[in-house]
């Protein structure tokens, strides 16, 4: 792919993806008991089938009460190792770098599966065996009217979830990934501590900006130090709440150059999500729309980006790598949509009139390439003018 950045090798660390696409944490509320299955498997390897240089899990909590819903994958204890281990191995087999995201979901823990409503557990929720849990935030403060209150915690309790989200930094060692993604945005457990709007602590871990950044920091910190140096840590961020008073992106500048401080290779830029749904925010929704925000993070704190949001199309994917604006670019619903986005982007970007299926998987590109001088004889054009249509 002479004439495509979006498809030249790109190393973190000692981490070589032969690509810059990423596919998305994208939940699935699948799970029993925090447990990968089937489902995951072939959710997740479809996308490394299909071309992606990284393919990432859905959050997975690092402790049990830290699940947004009851289906959330864990690493909590080491009997979710194997089947996590089974899906890292598939995807390193099929030419992805299997990564992960940890995460906790402070006060949006405890809440419904999406399609029974995404909000509060009700009681049809527990009549299903649904059952609500307690939840924990920086402060006392419930997301909205009519869902749970957390438990602020205390400094004991910071201490231990810092290490739990070491401890399953070295579980995902021992399931075989080779980035870890820190989960701080979209209104979860250290969102909550970056944002003014959910932090209201006076003890060192609230107040200004930097004691916002506290204990993230830290988690930054221990997590770095359980993962080898060679292997990315990557980071997600809600560059901007949208709220009035809330996160703005030089809070997110700020946190970013202090990560990169400790150790942070990428920074993953989302937004919104600190009430409501995981994205939500008043902010204008188009094609890219949140790339500007990974194009400042980039400039302005000098490390390495994550584009993310409405990205379709693989001229627009291939842009804003070209133009600088990130390092890599992450694509999500449009992946479940053609779980072989990247594999068209390769032929719609390249203009291959000969072994255009060389990147397929064997299994189905000797048959497709056995096909194409039919359809050529047929349709006339080659394949990559027939991609999208």
């Amino acid at each position: 792919m002479p004439n495509s950045l979006l498809f030249t090798p790109i190393a973190f660390g000692d981490v070589r993806s032969k690509n810059r696409v990423i596919i998305s944490p994208m939940c699935q509320y699948s799970a029993d008991g925090g447990v990968a299955n089937d489902w995951h498997l072939v959710h997740l390897g479809k996308f490394a089938q299909g071309g992606a240089g990284i393919v990432m899990t859905e959050a997975v909590a690092v402790v049990e009460e830290g699940r947004i819903t009851h289906g959330d994958l864990g690493l909590w204890h080491d009997g979710q190792i194997a089947p996590l281990r089974r899906i890292a191995d598939f995807l390193r087999a099929n030419g992805a770098v299997p990564a992960i995201q940890l995460a906790h979901a402070g006060r949006k823990a405890s809440m419904q599966r999406p399609w029974y409503g995404n909000a509060a557990l009700t009681a049809e929720d527990v009549a299903r065996g649904d059952r609500p849990w307690p939840i924990v935030a920086p402060s006392a403060i419930a997301m909205d009217e009519g869902w749970l209150t957390p438990h602020a915690l205390d400094r004991d309790e910071l201490a231990a979830l810092r290490d739990s989200f070491a401890a399953a930094a070295r579980r995902a060692l021992a399931a075989g990934f080779d980035i870890v993604e820190l989960h701080c945005a979209h209104g979860y457990l250290l969102h909550e501590f970056l944002s003014p709007l959910s932090n209201r602590r006076d003890d060192g871990y609230g107040g200004d900006r930097a004691g916002r950044m506290r204990f993230p920091l830290e988690v930054v910190e221990a997590v770095r130090a359980a993962w080898p140096a060679g292997r990315p840590l990557f980071v997600r961020v809600s560059a901007v709440d949208g709220i009035d008073g809330g996160l703005a992106l030089e809070d997110t500048v700020a946190f970013a150059r202090e990560a990169k401080a400790r150790g942070v290779d990428l920074i993953d830029c989302s937004s919104g999500g600190l009430m409501g749904s995981a994205t939500a925010a008043r902010l204008p929704r188009g094609y890219g729309f949140q790339v500007p925000f990974a194009a400042a993070v980039r400039e302005q704190a000098g490390i390495a980006t994550m584009a993310v949001g409405l990205i379709l199309h693989p001229r627009q994917a291939e842009e804003i790598v070209a133009k600088g604006e990130a390092d890599i670019v992450a694509v999500g619903r449009e992946a479940l949509f053609d779980p072989n986005w990247p594999l068209h982007a390769e032929l719609a970007l390249g203009g291959k009139t000969e072994g255009v299926f060389e990147s397929w998987p064997r299994q189905y590109g000797w048959w497709l390439e056995r096909r194409e001088p039919g359809l050529r004889r047929l349709d006339g054009p080659s394949l990559p003018f027939r991609v999208g249509r």
